[in-house]
C-alpha cells in the first residue's frame, strides 16, 4: 500500500528551451521508476508526446494509465486554461491508479502559466494523494543572451536585439517573467553556445527574476545523456510548491486585480501543420531554413520520412538553429511520411507549405 503522496514535477519553459528533450532523457534514466507523462502541446499535432513514447517509462505490464505507455496528452488547448476540463480529469484518472505510480511529469505548453496548474493540486480530490515535487523552469540560453522575452532590454546589448523575425511584446516578457516566479529550479539549456560573458549575463537575468533560494543550473546535451546523477536528482526535490504557491506573484493576477483587458500569450500566436511524403533531408533543412529566415517563427518541430532511411528523423528548430537526429525505427505498417509542426506570428500555411513540398519525393 503506498502511504506517500505521489509527487509530480512540472516543467515549464517557453517554445524550444528543451522541455520534451529533458524529460526523454529523465525517462531513459528512470531505473524502473514507474512514471506517468501528461503533455500539453500548443497546435493542431501533438509531436512532444510522439517523441516521448520512444522512451521507456518503467512500466510494469498492467498500464498506470488507460493508454498503454503512461502517456496523457491536452492538445484541446492551453494547460492553464483548461485546468478543470483537461487537467483534474487526467490527475483523478492517475490517484485511482496511485499504487501503480511512483512519479508524475507534466509538460506544460511552452505558452502556459505554471500557477494555474500548480494551484489545481490543492483541490481536495488532488492534494489528498498528490504534491508538487518542483515546478522546473527551462531557459533558452541563447534567446536570452540575445535580449529576447526579457524585461531589462536597457541593460541588455542592443546587437542582442537586432532579429527583427522576432517577437518582443510586453506579453511575451511577462509570461517569461511568471514562469520564473513560480520555478523552484531554473535550468539554462544550450549553454555549449554560450561564451563565458553571455552566461554571465544570462546569470544575472535570471537571478533578477528569481528568489534568492531559487538555484540556477546550466546544462547543454552532454549533461542530459551522461550526468545521470544530476538528472536523478530532478525528481526528489519535495518543494511541496502547492503549499506555496498563491504567495508567487505574477503579471497575469495583477491584470485581473486591476480589470485590466488583457490576452493570454498564446492568443497571440499561430500554428499550422505540414504533411508530406518521404522527403530528401537536405531540401527539407534548405526549406526551413529559407523559412525561419523570411518568416516570425518560434518553433518547428517534428517528424522527416527519409528514402532507403530504417529511421525516422527528428527536426527540431528554434529561431535560427535547425537540428536533427534520428530516434527510432519505422514501425511495421506504420505510414511512412513527413509531419512538421509550425509555430509563430502571422503565419501563411499556404506559403509554408509550397516551400515545404519541394523537399518531397517525386514517385515513380
Amino acid at each position: 500500500m503506498q502511504l506517500n503522496k505521489i509527487p509530480a514535477t512540472v516543467v515549464t519553459g517557453f517554445l524550444g528551451s528543451g522541455k520534451t528533450t529533458l524529460l526523454a532523457s529523465i525517462l531513459q534514466q528512470a531505473s524502473g521508476k514507474r512514471i506517468a507523462v501528461i503533455v500539453n502541446e500548443f497546435g493542431e499535432q501533438d509531436i512532444d508526446s510522439d517523441l516521448l513514447r520512444s522512451c521507456s517509462l518503467g512500466c510494469e505490464e498492467e498500464s498506470v494509465t488507460d493508454s498503454d505507455d503512461g502517456i496523457y496528452e491536452l492538445a484541446n488547448g492551453c494547460i492553464c486554461c483548461t485546468v478543470e476540463e483537461e487537467f483534474l480529469p487526467v490527475m483523478k484518472k492517475l490517484v485511482e491508479r496511485r499504487q501503480d505510480i511512483d512519479h508524475i511529469l507534466i509538460e506544460t505548453s511552452g505558452l502556459a502559466l505554471p500557477k494555474p496548474l500548480v494551484q489545481a493540486f490543492n483541490w481536495p480530490d488532488v492534494r489528498q494523494h498528490c504534491t508538487v515535487d518542483a515546478i522546473i523552469t527551462l531557459v533558452d540560453g541563447p534567446a536570452v543572451a540575445q535580449g529576447r522575452y526579457a524585461d531589462d532590454v536597457d541593460k541588455v546589448d542592443a546587437q542582442r536585439r537586432a532579429d527583427e523575425n522576432l517577437d518582443h511584446d510586453a506579453s511575451l516578457r511577462e509570461l517569461l517573467d511568471d514562469q520564473l516566479g513560480a520555478a523552484d529550479l531554473v535550468i539554462v539549456t544550450k549553454t555549449d553556445l554560450l561564451s563565458s560573458e553571455q552566461k554571465h549575463d544570462v546569470e544575472r537575468i535570471v537571478q533578477q527574476r528569481v528568489p534568492a533560494a531559487v538555484k540556477t543550473l546550466f546544462i547543454d546535451r552532454n549533461t542530459l545523456t551522461e550526468d545521470t546523477a544530476q538528472l536523478k536528482a530532478l525528481m526528489g526535490m519535495a518543494a511541496a510548491s502547492e503549499q506555496t504557491i498563491d504567495q508567487v506573484e505574477n503579471h497575469h493576477d495583477r491584470y485581473h486585480m486591476e480589470g485590466a483587458h488583457h490576452d493570454h500569450a498564446h492568443d497571440h500566436f499561430d500554428s499550422c501543420v505540414v504533411t508530406l511524403g518521404e522527403v530528401d533531408a537536405d531540401r527539407l533543412a534548405e526549406g526551413l531554413r529559407e523559412l525561419l529566415q523570411t518568416n516570425p517563427i518560434y518553433r518547428a518541430k517534428g517528424f522527416a520520412a527519409l528514402p532507403g532511411k530504417p529511421m525516422r528523423q527528428v527536426i527540431q528548430a528554434v529561431g535560427k538553429r535547425l537540428d536533427s537526429h534520428f530516434d527510432r525505427l519505422w514501425r511495421p505498417g506504420e505510414t511512412r511520411q513527413t509531419q512538421l509542426v509550425i509555430i509563430g506570428k502571422h503565419l501563411d500555411p499556404a506559403q509554408i507549405q509550397a516551400t515545404l513540398a519541394r523537399a518531397e519525393r517525386v514517385q515513380a
